[in-house]
């Protein structure tokens, strides 16, 4: 029993070591290759840039380990920008304007989940829509221009320094640890993983699944909207086409990390794991010279290749080995 135990434990995270020993092999390659790599500007513009893609990430871990999908994060964070630009430019405080924004990202989620629910239409379907309605009220919001121009208070959260580090990185090292423990020790985090796992079990149990799915749809919202915060900060503009093409790398991130795509399992260390990766990757190229095109190439095998991984893992076991 001991060592069935030890196998389970192994199996578990077998997955972020096989990660971790990748993201090593990566970081020794360009540390020869290039004398650029290894010095702490370059890992602080890592951790800087790897940050945003960490905090949407989180909030789709949920999501996916929920069994459902999000592909609206992207423009719900450029919409939840808007509404914080508008708000400071018509004479709100940033503390406010800022509250103001995440109330738009928590809605939008919460509408989406509230639709998913209701009608049950698919997930990809509903936030597909929702990434228009939210991109379509940003540009009408803008009339297509890009507002710009805020306080030094407001533009601190993408640019600032706190020591060493910036303001994303340890933003995003907060919302590491409170994620961690949600999905991990909490009964929200429970449901959350049933709700991918066997959602009718937990609907007999008395739980409510209408609650429980919005709530998880809600906190992908607010997780995006504090990207928006990070994006319009560090860019010192509301751009109402920020945001493109973050869902699909997020979600590549959530699926490379280990969460399964059919719900029921979700790591957040693992997709924190891959965020690191996919920033270093990108990072390594530009070094490298490496045309920026390259990067969504090689994103795409990597999805392929973790969702093939995944798969074998759950129909053979650990390496193609069932333990019984």
């Amino acid at each position: 029993m001991y060592r069935g135990r030890i196998w389970l434990y192994f199996s578990n995270i077998f997955h972020q070591l096989l990660l971790v020993f990748v993201l090593l092999v990566m970081v020794a390659y360009l540390s020869s290759a290039s004398p650029f790599f290894f010095t702490w500007n370059n890992f602080r513009n890592i951790f800087d840039h790897s940050s945003l893609y960490i905090i949407l990430a989180l909030g789709i871990t949920f999501v996916i380990a929920a069994g459902g999908i999000d592909l609206s994060v992207g423009a719900v964070a450029a919409l939840s920008g808007v509404c914080m630009a508008v708000a400071m430019h018509s004479g709100l405080s940033v503390g406010l304007s800022i509250l103001s924004g995440i109330c738009s990202g928590a809605f939008m989620g919460m509408a989406g989940g509230t639709v998913i629910f209701l009608f049950k239409i698919n997930p990809f379907i509903v936030t597909l829509g929702f990434m228009s309605l939210s991109r379509g009220l940003a540009l009408i919001v803008t009339g297509g221009i890009p507002i710009y121009g805020f306080p030094k208070s407001f533009t601190w959260w993408g640019s600032g320094h706190i020591g060493p580090f910036n303001p994303p990185m340890l933003l995003a090292a907060f919302l590491i640890v409170v994620a961690a423990v949600m999905l991990n020790f909490t009964r929200f985090g429970y449901y959350t993983l049933a709700l991918g796992g066997n959602e009718e079990a937990l609907r007999r149990s008395g739980v409510s699944i209408f609650l429980y799915k919005v709530l998880v749809y809600t906190l992908c919202g607010v997780t995006a909207a504090i990207g928006g915060l990070i994006v319009t900060a560090r860019l010192n503009t509301a751009e109402p086409l920020a945001g493109w093409m973050l869902e699909l790398d997020t979600i590549a991130a959530v699926v490379l990390g280990g969460t399964s795509m059919k719900g029921g399992r979700g790591t957040i260390v693992g997709t924190v794991i891959a965020c690191f990766l996919l920033g270093i990757l990108r990072n390594g190229l530009v070094i490298l010279s490496i045309p920026s095109y390259y990067q969504q190439l090689l994103i795409g095998i990597i999805i392929l290749a973790a969702v093939i991984f995944a798969e074998v893992r759950a129909r053979k076991g650990l390496l193609g080995f069932n333990k019984k």
